[in-house]
Order: structure tokens, then sequence, then C-alpha cells
């Protein structure tokens, strides 16, 4: 090995270890790493500022300052009112509606806002109902990731990988690209989380609470969630309904934009973001509030990981190991193979990681079968986000973590068995859409 992929190797250990130990916040991590590399000159400042340049930290920003206009126009704060009077009405049903909305919303916004702003609403909801929040927080965390598997920007790790696999040379995806094989996962675990999750954590409030009030958020344990504390997002905002419809229709058009291929995600959602500063439905300085740095420098720190990867040929090592091992089976087994390694990966590491780690192995995993990528690609989507074992292997599932007092079991109670409801789903539409 060379003394650049020893470098690399060493830091991207380091980087793994440090995630799972989860004492240091994960954007701080990830920007260590990006500067031992920078430092040692494994990668050069202007493949540094390509990371920190790149289309999905472009789309994610300026879709996080889209959402947070709508919050300050008070549009969700209405829309939150308004099922809370729903699930009074209805009672249980009424929840499980809701969680089925929270999750639509998800297929366009990141789910990690949507949880810190519908946790809180799900607890108090289920509590002055006499049931238990434990019933309806970790499948509110479940349901907003499998439904933002159905779009190109329901999540970061969607664009990520779209991002990586754009560097590899592959064409880029379109917005509703994967939805045909998002919308079976999602409808699949979405049955199984209605009739089992209620068996498994349920039972009345009174009887469920192991300490009385539900814990809250601890901010020190959560650091590497990148969250901050949800009960910042509980301020009411009034309604000002010419800002809500302006900032409602800026990030409809750039959606509908984007899909129509009249741009990118990147240029529609950045223009957008510009439009509504512009309009002066939000501010700049309220627009930087917005943008959630953290989360956007943990995704380019690991993008920087992974051009080191691509620049000193650790990655190409990586993918021959990986070929060596499936050469010879079929292209269905390959991508089962694929799948389970980045589902197991996922629950162990960030979403970001494994995103940046696994892409350009499965380009290389497709042509060395003399196969299309775009199913591998689509595995490495899916199975990056499904991670549902464990409390740690997604923002969201810290949230109701801690909020609802679970224990670490109750995720592997519930979540083992819809991984594998969800592998096997997500394998039998990605063979039928995507074909070899």
């Amino acid at each position: 090995m060379s003394v650049d992929q020893i470098l690399t190797l060493f830091v991207l250990a380091a980087v793994v270890a440090a995630l799972i130990w989860d004492k240091v916040r994960a954007d701080v991590v990830a920007l260590t790493g990006a500067a031992v590399l920078l430092m040692t000159g494994v990668v050069r400042p202007v493949e540094v500022q390509s990371a920190f340049a790149s289309p999905a930290i472009i789309a994610l920003a300026s879709l996080f300052v889209i959402a947070y206009a709508l919050e300050l126009a008070g549009l969700l704060d209405r829309a939150i009112a308004s099922a809370v009077a729903m699930c009074r009405r209805l009672g249980t049903g009424g929840i499980w509606l809701l969680l089925s909305m929270i999750g639509s919303v998800s297929c366009f916004l990141n789910s990690t806002p949507i949880v810190v702003l519908g946790a809180p609403v799900i607890r108090d909801v289920s509590t002055s109902l006499g049931l238990s929040p434990k019933r309806f927080l970790i499948p509110l965390s479940y349901v907003t990731i499998l439904t933002g598997c159905c779009t190109l920007i329901g999540t970061s790790t969607n664009l990520l990988v779209d991002d990586m696999a754009s560097v590899a040379g592959q064409p880029r995806f379109g917005i509703f690209e994967i939805t045909p094989v998002g919308i079976p996962m999602a409808l699949a675990g979405g049955l199984y989380l209605f009739l089992v999750s209620g068996r498994l954590l349920g039972g009345r409030y009174a009887a469920e609470e192991r300490e009385g009030a539900p814990a809250e958020i601890d901010q020190a344990h959560i650091g590497s969630a990148q969250i901050g504390d949800a009960r910042l997002f509980e301020v009411k905002r009034p309604l000002q309904p010419l800002k809500a419809a302006i900032a409602l229709v800026t990030f409809v058009a750039a959606v509908a934009l984007a899909t129509m291929g009249v741009a990118p995600i990147a240029a529609t959602a950045f223009a957008g973001a510009v439009l509504l500063i512009l309009l002066r439905v939000i501010s700049a300085d309220e627009a930087y509030s917005g943008l959630r740095p953290e989360i956007l420098i943990l995704i380019a720190g690991m993008v920087v990981i992974g051009i080191a990867m691509e620049q000193s040929g650790l990655a190409a090592e990586a993918s021959e190991l990986l070929i060596n091992s499936v050469h010879g089976l079929n292209p269905l087994i390959a991508l089962i193979i694929l799948y389970l390694l980045t589902m197991i990966l996922t629950e162990l590491l960030s979403n970001a990681t494994v995103a940046v780690l696994i892409t350009p192995v499965a380009v290389a995993l497709a042509d060395s079968l003399g196969v299309s990528p775009r199913p591998f690609l689509v595995a490495v989507m899916m199975a990056a986000s499904a991670a549902f074992a464990t409390p740690f292997g997604y923002q969201t599932n810290v949230i109701v973590y801690q909020m609802g007092g679970y224990r670490y079991l109750d995720f592997v109670r519930i979540g083992l068995p819809l991984n594998i409801i969800t592998c096997v789903v997500a394998i039998m539409a990605i063979q039928f859409f995507f074909p070899f």
C-alpha cells in the first residue's frame, strides 16, 4: 500500500471509531478527518473546495432555507394545530393518520427537522388520549425514514449517493426516479408498523411509563445527531398568509421545475431560496439561521474522505476485494450482498459515511459484472437509509430514543424485522424497475 492509502485508511478508521464512540459531534469528526487529509497532502485544497460546493450541499442548504421560511410564516404551526384537533376527534386512528401525513411531507423535506417538529406533538397528543407515546414515537421516526426513500430529495443520503455516483461518471438521478422502489418499501414498512408495533410497545400510558413523564432530550448525549433542543421548535408562530403562500408556491415550483428537467434540483432550490430573500419572505439573517450548517459540514467532510479514497486508490482496492468475493455470482446475488453489507454498516456508522464508502464500490461492482450500475446505486440509497435496528443508525432514531425513554432493545425488537421486510421488498422492486 502507498503512503496516501495508509493515511487515508488510518483517517477512515479513526473517523469510524469516533462515530461509534459517539462522544464527539459527527460534524467535528468529519471536519477533523478532512483537515488531516488536507494537511498530509492526500487531498488538495481545490478538492476540499469542490466537496463544500457540491450540488448535494447546495440543494440541501437551499431546501433548509425554504423549509425555515415555511416555519417562520406560521404554516407549519397551523398544520400542526389542525392535526392535533383531528387526533382528538379520531383517537388512535387519528395519530396513525397524522403519522402518514408527516411521512408524506418527509418525501420532499429532510426528515430530521420534521421529526423535531412532530415528535413533541405526537407525544402530547398521545398523552392526552391516555396512550403511551412509546407506541408512536418509534413509528414516527421509521415512517419519515421510509418516505424519505421515495424521492431523491427526501433524504441527504440519496443526494449524497447521487453526487458520489456522478463523480464516478454516472448520470444523475431524477427526483422521482427511485419512487417506484421507495413507495413499496414505505407501504410494506408502514403496514408492519401499524399492525405490529402497537403490540410490541403498546399498552396504556400509565402502565407503560417507567418513570412518569417522558424523558427530555439530553443535548449532550445526542450531540452527533445534529438536531438541537426540540423545545426550540415549539415556539408558536402566528400565521402570515401572504408569506406562507409565497413560500409554499416557491417550494412546489422548485420541485416541479426540477422534475420537468428544466434545471437540477440544486439550481431550482437555490433560486427559490434567493427569491424568498428578495421578496422579504425571510430575511438574510433568518436564512442563515435555517441553513443547519452542522449537517451540511458533516456531509462535506465525508465527501472529502470519499475523494481521498478515490485519489489514493483505496476505493479501487476495496472494490476489487468485494468484486473478487462475488466473482462469477449471479448479479442478483451480488445485489443482495451489497444491500446487506450497506444495511449492516448503516446500523454502525452514519448514513453519510456509508454512502461515501459504498457508492464507488457499487459502480465498480456493476462494471465488473457487465451490468448497469443503476440497480446497485438504488440499493445503496435504500439500504443506507434503512437503519431501524439501533437507535444510533439515523438522526431521527436518536431524537425519539431520548424523548420516549426507550430501551436500546426496543429498537432491535421492532427494527430488525423491519430491516428484513424492507430488504426483501426493495430487492424485488429494484429487480423489476431497474433491470440489470
